[in-house]
């Protein structure tokens, strides 16, 4: 996966936010939703990603393959990705 190129990405202390270069939208992502994103852009699978939410957080594993997939779903769905 990787972000469209006029997607711009900027570490911030909260997380990371994305901004749309063509409408201006942006969107803020929390410390796990930037790991997530990192490791998506780094072409690691979303089960893979999952199982390491679950090793670092207390979380059950269907609910981190939930989390990671929601967040490539809205990914795509907001056409900030292209695969």
């Amino acid at each position: 996966m990787q972000l469209r190129e006029d997607v711009s990405v900027v570490d911030t202390d909260y997380g990371k936010v994305l901004l749309d270069g063509i409408s201006g939208e942006y969107w803020e992502l929390n410390p796990t939703g930037g790991f997530v994103l990192t490791a998506l852009l780094d072409g690691r699978p979303a089960e893979e990603i999952a199982r390491t939410l679950c090793a670092e957080f207390e979380v059950a594993e269907d609910r981190a393959t939930a989390d990671v997939n929601g967040l490539l779903s809205a990914l795509r769905e907001a056409r900030l990705v292209r695969s």
